[in-house]
């Protein structure tokens, strides 16, 4: 019998309380621990898998497996589907316990979930599950969720553990893993038309995390708050931790105490920091542990509302975007990169060449696709699941809804591809190096090629954007008319919001789209979005 360390979305040693648990049961009881990582071709035949995550994770993977190896303990890679292959491990060498971290993903891991759950019940397996970020099963309200947040994020971190004395009849039984062959997914997984050679591959790995997070906290970071917004700029400016985060190559907890030292440090004149960037550093310090928070409170909404991926969390804008005769013909130039607009198409051809782009960016994405364009979310969605290295669900949905002005808690934001390409890439350094087509132009063109009156290999906008964004705005109005769509839009918000402080309760209002939106923005001020 083994006590089984399930690593799913946490693949390291340190601040790892399953690890740490299971461990201390083996001592207890006289059995070896056995770490497993699963490799399960159900999920990465998902419409919002990609070959860069797969290539992500068992990179990830491989480290951690060195990192167990120092710690005496073996990490058996399984291909398989969780319930048959712990079925399996369970009658080849049987499992007294099974520790893992709570996980928030996609409806295929919820269903997922649920089925080890049966399985584990009915084999008589304890599986015990611990939170890893700030986010509550079975909440009802949020009165106090951040603040329970707060105290999960200031707990200790877990040590790596000590290295392990392990009998020589368990290391050798460890040497029948039935490990796949990590470099060829292809058969039982997907068929990604050889996309592991073509993928971006960011470094996977906790070493590679580490180096990024001393470098945006001592290096990179200073200029972060106003310099995560522009495409020029972000790459370098952000912490580019969001797929570690994901994969748990750092924990969140490890992260955000470790910025609260960098802060603490700065206030008390103990860096090397000149006086006149101070100011710069303690800004981008507030601003990223405000995005620790987010990070949690988007997830928040994915597991207290599952159905989310699937269907608008305001259901009272379910016949709002219905297909239209041009849905496939935008869908596919969108995903191209080549709608017309070259800000907004640049924007994309990166993220589809390197598996990462800055938030306003993926925002203005998601808008463009909603408003002028008028798609449904969910189809843009899953294409962007897909060309994010750094793909979480409970981020990535609640996101995708919010943008696109289904939750009924947020005022639609329709961003003007013009305004966003003039301000956040002035010369048009950006659109050069990913629209080539136009590279030539002019400064004076090059954000608006239609008026050039140049021969162009490069389509011309899909639509007008002014009218189409005024029709997006009439059609929303009208919907926010309709008697039940505030009554609905007050019950999420009493469901999803993270309140800062407590608010009275929504007062009653006229049924007009304005009196709706005036108070939305009011309660608003009292939640942290």
């Amino acid at each position: 019998m083994v006590q089984v360390v399930w690593f799913k979305r946490d693949l390291r040693i340190h601040d790892n309380a399953p690890l740490r648990a299971a461990i201390e049961a083996g001592r207890e009881r006289g059995t070896p621990v056995l770490p497993v990582f699963l490799i399960e071709p159900g999920y990465w035949r998902g419409e919002d898998t990609s070959a860069r995550q797969f290539q992500f994770a068992v990179g990830s993977a491989l480290e951690l497996r060195n990192s167990l190896g120092r710690l005496n303990l073996p990490l058996w890679i399984i291909r398989g589907d969780a319930p048959q292959a712990l079925a399996d491990l369970h009658r080849r060498i049987g499992i007294q316990a099974l520790y893992s971290h709570q996980e928030s993903g996609n409806g295929w891991t919820y269903k997922r979930d649920l089925s080890v759950a049966q399985w584990a019940r009915s084999h008589c397996v304890a599986w015990h599950e611990y939170r890893q970020f700030g986010v509550l099963r079975g909440l009802r309200l949020r009165a106090d969720w951040a603040s329970r947040w707060e105290k999960l994020m200031r707990q200790s971190v877990i040590a790596s553990p000590e290295p392990q004395i392990v009998e020589t009849r368990w290391h050798e039984a460890s040497e029948a893993r039935f490990e796949p062959d990590l470099n060829e997914p292809i058969g039982s997984l997907p068929n990604w038309n050889n996309a592991l050679e073509r993928a971006y591959r960011p470094a996977p790995g906790r070493s590679a995390a580490r180096a990024l997070f001393h470098s945006f906290l001592n290096e990179r970071g200073e200029h972060y708050t106003r310099a995560m917004s522009s495409p020029l700029s972000a790459t370098n400016a952000c912490s580019r931790l969001s797929p570690h985060l994901t994969w748990g190559n750092v924990s969140l907890r490890e992260v955000y105490q470790t910025t609260l030292r960098a802060q603490k440090r700065l206030e008390e004149g103990a860096t090397s920091a000149r006086s006149s960037s101070r100011s710069n550093w303690a800004r981008a310090y507030r601003s990223f542990t405000s995005r620790l928070h987010w990070h949690c409170h988007f997830i928040q909404k994915l597991e207290s509302e599952p159905a989310m991926e699937f269907f608008n969390l305001h259901r009272g804008f379910d016949e709002l975007r219905v297909p239209h005769t041009q849905s496939e013909v935008f869908l596919q130039a969108w995903r191209e990169g080549r709608t017309g607009w070259p800000f907004v198409d640049a924007c994309m051809r990166s993220l589809n060449t390197t598996g990462w782009l800055n938030f306003r960016m993926r925002a203005m994405l998601v808008s463009i696709a909603s408003y002028p364009l008028w798609l449904h979310w969910r189809d843009p969605g899953l294409h962007l699941a897909r060309q994010f290295v750094d793909l979480e669900p409970g981020i990535h949905w609640s996101q995708m809804q919010m943008q696109a002005g289904t939750t009924g808690i947020n005022i639609p934001r329709i961003y003007h591809p013009i305004k966003q390409s003039t301000v956040q890439d002035p010369q048009g350094d950006f659109i050069r190096r990913w629209v080539p087509e136009i590279a030539h132009l002019p400064d004076a063109f090059v954000h608006q090629p239609w008026l050039s009156g140049a021969t162009l290999d490069y389509p011309p906008p899909l639509v007008e954007h002014e009218s189409a964004a005024r029709i997006a705005k009439e059609k929303f109005t009208d919907c926010l008319r309709q008697a039940h769509v505030l009554e609905l839009s007050q019950a999420v918000m009493r469901k999803h919001g993270s309140r800062r402080r407590k608010l009275s309760a929504p007062r009653a209002t006229p049924n007009t789209a304005e009196h709706l939106q005036l108070n939305l923005f009011q309660q608003k001020q009292g939640y942290d979005q």
